[in-house]
């Protein structure tokens, strides 16, 4: 469960990004980038922040 969370809110993260970029401002795109070295970052050391969060909600892995 706690898989398909973090899949679905990551995916929402980027697509707002983008849309942000898009239609507000391109300084948006750092936060994609944001995301994506989280990403990379956490495939490495196996820690990630959002899967603490979610965990701490209550959503199981």
């Amino acid at each position: 469960m706690l898989n398909k969370y973090f899949r679905a809110i990551v995916g929402v993260m980027v697509l707002l990004s983008v849309v942000l970029t898009v239609y507000v401002n391109q300084n948006w795109i750092w936060f994609t980038v944001f995301i994506g070295i989280n990403m990379l970052q956490s495939a490495f050391t196996k820690w990630c922040l959002l899967e603490t969060i979610l965990m701490k909600l209550g959503v199981k892995k």
